[in-house]
């Protein structure tokens, strides 16, 4: 078994945070596997390979997802960062407030938040659609769903972010963004059901803990996973709806005139731009992928972007075509660890998405900001410099 090909690009340097697709092409050909010397991981770079990855938990372990030593250490015993057993009970829990089912109740509302604050955003003629729907949306329907109040409502963004900064490597934006994940875990670590409001999810989980269902004194975790995993990637991916929308008006036509293609959209939203940049995973043991061996203790990385563009497995990947329908994109994982949350982010998307084709025949949009970060890839800033109503 020979050692995989290397190369001397530095997955996190800023010009690749910001555009990694010329970099994902580069390394793609160059092997399913690629050992970057710059940061000591091995990248997975194929379809095929990240698919089969994400599935093998007992080679691949969830016990690194961070690609720094100090946020693995704080990460332990959580749901996202833990292989089965433990993370199947963890994340029971987890998923039995996000089940379709449990969702069901919540998609009336959401859909009419949705064409409310796109009705308001179409009526002013032009936005700012970074700030004004793809966080404004978001932040609100996390925080009803959990229940959270007062300060930890204010504070949201800055928490979120900040969870996902310091799972890079050790460079400046990861030490800077400790001590505002700090915050978030410390909140995490001694929040109470009564901080939470009535009849929400966050009070659900107090109530699984004081059952038995989950173990003691993890209610808090899996509370710190809603807010830490899930509202930065789904305000990325509202915000790539948004751009890609106003650059691509064609496709937006398709879905006004047939509004059943809504998921495929979404779905090719998350295939053409993924919202997370690297994902983390260690292998337990000597790997032989194609002929070249991953060696145990060696830290993964998992360009799920990559695969996503992979011509081996998608034609033409580098168009964004909504009547693709990739339902086997990998921005949302794959395996055990599929998003516990993708079901709440397809129920906010598809009703963004609804409601800008009910209501907007052409979005012209400026330029858009991206500035480096870590794990998630989104637009800073996204002028709606016009907007032509439907």
């Amino acid at each position: 078994m020979t050692p995989p090909p290397a190369s001397d690009v530095d997955l996190f340097a800023d010009d690749v945070l910001v555009d990694p697709y010329p970099v994902y092409a580069e390394l793609r050909e160059l092997g399913p596997v690629v050992h970057l010397r710059k940061n000591d991981v091995y990248a997975l770079t194929r379809y095929d390979v990240i698919r089969g990855a994400l599935a093998d938990w007992e080679s691949f372990s969830s016990t690194s997802i961070a690609f720094n030593p100090m946020a693995n250490e704080a990460l332990t015993g959580t749901s996202l960062a833990s292989d089965p057993p433990v993370h199947t009970q963890l994340r029971a829990t987890l998923t039995e407030n996000l089940s379709p089912r449990a969702l069901r109740g919540l998609k009336g509302q959401i859909e009419a938040k949705a064409d409310a604050l796109v009705a308001e955003l179409v009526e002013k003629g032009s936005f700012e659609a970074i700030d004004a729907l793809a966080r404004a949306f978001p932040l609100e329907v996390v925080a009803d769903l959990i229940g959270f109040k007062g300060h930890v409502r204010d504070n949201m963004l800055r928490w979120g972010q900040a969870a996902m900064q310091v799972l890079g490597p050790m460079n400046q934006r990861t030490a800077e963004n400790f001590p505002i994940a700090g915050e978030l875990y410390a909140w995490c670590s001694q929040v109470k059901a009564t901080d939470l409001a009535e009849g929400s999810v966050g009070r659900g989980i107090f109530d699984a803990e004081a059952r038995g269902t989950i173990p003691p004194d993890t209610a808090g975790h899996i509370i710190h996973q809603y807010l830490g995993a899930g509202v930065d990637t789904t305000m990325a991916a509202i915000g790539n709806v948004v751009a890609l929308f106003g650059s691509h008006p064609d496709q937006l036509d398709l879905i006004r005139e047939d509004p059943s293609r809504v998921p495929a959209a979404f779905n090719e939203v998350l295939r053409f731009w993924a919202p997370i940049h690297a994902w983390g995973r260690r292998a337990t043991k000597d790997v032989d992928i194609d002929g070249t061996v991953v060696p145990a203790g060696a830290q993964v990385a998992i360009l799920l972007g990559a695969g996503n563009r992979d011509p081996r497995h998608y034609e033409n990947p580098d168009a964004f075509l909504v009547e693709r329908n990739p339902v086997d994109h990998l921005s949302f994982g794959y395996g055990p660890h599929g998003c516990a949350g993708q079901g709440l982010a397809r129920l906010e998307a598809h009703a963004v998405i609804e409601a800008l084709s009910r209501r907007v025949k052409r979005l012209v949009v400026g330029p858009e900001v991206r500035v480096p970060s870590n794990t998630t890839r989104s637009i800073e800033e996204l002028p709606v410099l016009e907007v032509i109503p439907a």
